[in-house]
């Protein structure tokens, strides 16, 4: 685990957040969604979850419980301990454990989910996305969370708060998806905006 681990709680626990670049910019993080109940954007993600499904970087679990409060199986997965404990609060199951570590189940699931900003974990996202094909079974599916039109892919070294620490950041717009997923051994099925959100569904052939 890196300092990732605790570096966005304070965000988890309802405190402002924002990420620092090395050029001094501030990106205020949405921890008003993390925490509230499951919204009009998320709803296109939650009903392509017909099956079980790994939220990777659950954050308190809104994603996670949402699914499970529909019959729907799912499993949160931060490398946070406070995110793992307001998800299992919520009365979702989670683990803690890095995405890029070994994880339940293997090439057994129908989906996994990539929302918030997640698609940045690692700093690269066509190598998180190959790690989510190995965890996908054959037909499954990533839905993932994307900066809008015109920003392309962008990889920084970040920090939260102004912290110590600094690690590897990314940010993937929905112009840049198609040759990502090409590059992961994904195919894009559908990419689609809702409440200036965008989003995207990748398949597993």
């Amino acid at each position: 685990m890196t300092h990732r681990t605790t570096a966005f709680e304070p965000g988890l626990l309802g405190r402002r957040c924002w990420l620092e670049l090395a050029t001094g910019e501030r990106i205020n993080l949405p921890i008003q969604r993390w925490r509230a109940p499951s919204g009009a954007g998320d709803e296109l993600l939650l009903r392509c979850c017909t099956g079980p499904t790994l939220d990777i970087g659950c954050g308190p679990g809104r994603l996670t419980a949402a699914l499970v409060n529909r019959g729907v199986v799912a499993l949160g997965v931060d490398i946070s301990p406070v995110a793992v404990r307001l998800t299992r609060a919520r009365g979702a199951p989670a683990i803690r454990r890095d995405v890029f570590a070994r994880l339940p189940g293997e090439g057994r699931w129908h989906h996994a989910l990539l929302a918030d900003g997640n698609i940045g974990i690692g700093g690269n996202p066509t190598r998180l996305l190959r790690r989510l094909r190995e965890l996908l079974a054959p037909g499954g599916t990533a839905l993932v969370e994307l900066d809008p039109p015109g920003h392309g892919l962008r990889r920084d070294r970040v920090r939260v708060n102004g912290a110590d620490h600094w690690f590897a950041w990314a940010w993937l717009g929905a112009d840049a998806i198609a040759d990502t997923a090409r590059e992961a051994g994904m195919v894009v099925h559908w990419l689609a905006e809702r409440g200036g959100r965008w989003f995207a569904e990748l398949v597993k052939p």
